[in-house]
């Protein structure tokens, strides 16, 4: 009778055993492929940056970025398809160069979006423009850095000067 017990005692340690490693291993390969995933996404994820932290070093030259703000007034020069201007959060500016056609909502002292790669003198070669929707967008980073400064309306504009 106690070798019954001891039998039965193992089949069920050895069952619990062997649904313990399955569960191990499919947590294994579970978290590989997550890691896989998020290194294979980590090359192409762009963050967004206000021209004070272009300014202050936060982003290194030769990266691709995202840089919002407001278009500076009188900073817009046109030579065919291509098209300078400087992004301003009111601080700190950043001059931008972009071959192409603008959005039609692109204009001076409106927000707006670009993107592409750092240059070493901390201007922006960028490949993509994005121009606000209405009067009361403007990108989330730009409002707070707008808000810090004390220079939001609080109805989608900044305060004039």
């Amino acid at each position: 009778m106690n070798v019954a017990v001891d039998l039965g005692k193992r089949r069920r340690s050895s069952r619990r055993r062997r649904r313990f490693s399955l569960i191990a291993v499919a947590l294994a390969m579970l978290g590989l492929a997550v890691g896989l995933a998020l290194y294979a996404l980590s090359g192409s994820i762009v963050f967004f940056h206000t021209p004070s932290e272009v300014a202050d070093g936060v982003v290194a030259p030769g990266a691709r970025v995202r840089i919002g703000g407001l278009v500076k007034e009188g900073s817009v020069t046109r030579s065919g398809e291509r098209i300078e201007f400087v992004i301003t959060d009111t601080a700190k500016e950043v001059k931008v160069a972009y071959q192409g056609i603008v959005p039609d909502l692109f204009r001076e002292g409106q927000g707006v979006v670009a993107e592409g790669v750092l240059r070493p003198d901390h201007s922006l070669d960028a490949d993509n423009v994005l121009a606000k929707h209405d009067e009361r967008y403007m990108p989330r980073e730009a409002v707070e850095a707008l808000k810090r400064q004390g220079l939001w309306r609080g109805d989608g504009a900044p305060v004039p000067k």
